[in-house]
This record gives C-alpha cells, sequence and structure tokens, in this order.
C-alpha cells in the first residue's frame, strides 16, 4: 500500500466588506487584519470595501458579491453587537439560502478563550448565499483574528481533514442542479 499524495492547496477568492459608521477604509484595522490573513494564507482578495450601518447598504454589496462567481467567500466585520446601530445581521440574515449554526458556537468557544465572557456580546453568524461563503463577525481585529486564525484558515485549507469548506464548494449548488433536471424551479 502506498501512500497517497498529499492534497494540493487551493486557492480561496474572498471579499471583506467592513461595516462601521466611523472608520474609513485607511483606518479599517479588522478589514486589513482579514486581508493580510487571507493573502498570507495564499487566498485571493477579490475585493474590499466599506460600507455604513444601514441594511441596504449592507445588502447592495452582499448581494453583488454573492452573484460574482469570482467570490467563493464574503466575510463582514462590524455590526454584529447589540446597539441599535448594529445591523449586519439584520441585513444579511434574510439573504442567507442555508445558516451555519456551528459556526457562531465555535467562534464564541475560540472568542471566550480571548476575551472570556464578553464574546456574548457578539452575534456572530455564517452560512451561504447563492453558493457563496458569508460570514459575520465582530467589528474588532482581535475578533477577527480569533476566526480566521481559530476557524477560517483551517476551513478553507483544503488539505485541512476530515473535512473542510473548499472540498464542498463545488456541490453547493447541488440543488439547482437536481431542480434542473426535474425542470422545476428551487
Amino acid at each position: 500500500m502506498t501512500d497517497a499524495p498529499a492534497p494540493a492547496f487551493v486557492p480561496v477568492r474572498f471579499a471583506v466588506l467592513t461595516v462601521s459608521d466611523t472608520r474609513s477604509i485607511e483606518e479599517d484595522r479588522s478589514g486589513t487584519t482579514l486581508a493580510e490573513r487571507i493573502e498570507k494564507a495564499g487566498h485571493d482578495l477579490a475585493a474590499r470595501d466599506l460600507v455604513r450601518d444601514d441594511v441596504a447598504a449592507i445588502q447592495a454589496v452582499i448581494n453583488r458579491w454573492t452573484s460574482d462567481p469570482g467570490i467563493d467567500a464574503v466575510i463582514t466585520t462590524g455590526g454584529t453587537g447589540l446597539t441599535g446601530r448594529d445591523v449586519t445581521v439584520e441585513a444579511v440574515e434574510p439573504l442567507l439560502d442555508k445558516r451555519m449554526d456551528g459556526f457562531a458556537t465555535v467562534f464564541h468557544i475560540v472568542s471566550y478563550g480571548t476575551i472570556g465572557t464578553s464574546t456574548i456580546q457578539s452575534r456572530a453568524i455564517a452560512g451561504i448565499a447563492r453558493e457563496t461563503f458569508v460570514f459575520c463577525l465582530p467589528g474588532s481585529p482581535g475578533a477577527c483574528r480569533d476566526a480566521w486564525d481559530g476557524i477560517l484558515a483551517q476551513q478553507f485549507d483544503y488539505r485541512h481533514a476530515p473535512c473542510n469548506f473548499v472540498e464542498i464548494m463545488p456541490r453547493l449548488d447541488e440543488h439547482l442542479k437536481r431542480s434542473k433536471l426535474r425542470g422545476t424551479d428551487v
């Protein structure tokens, strides 16, 4: 019996959206943290933007990016807290075709190790919209580091076992293929 060759690294195309009423792209430490980690891991930063805390503005960018075949995953930072201005979750949840509830659970476990019980103030969410992964993270560089280093770096590495997001990416649209074969709409 021979050892199978290790799978090759597969770069993923990410888009990073910062949601903030108070920062500019030049002052955006959270978005920069994500962009740097994405590129350092060997992935592509396909897009980066910043919008204010506004449901319509957030949805416009997410809809544009999840419709773009050149983007595989979207990560937002900011707007997941409890204040009246924090509306990222309200903007993104209706756009998700499937929720990834385990992401929030694991994020809170990782985050608890860094900030303790303060993690309960985050409403981090994730899911799939139009066959594109979407992750909504808190707006601090520390939370972005926790999410990337503790979860996303492994799940977006094709070599990670026993399973990872990259290996299932080609199958995210299976429901569309089945409905087309049956001649029905989704």
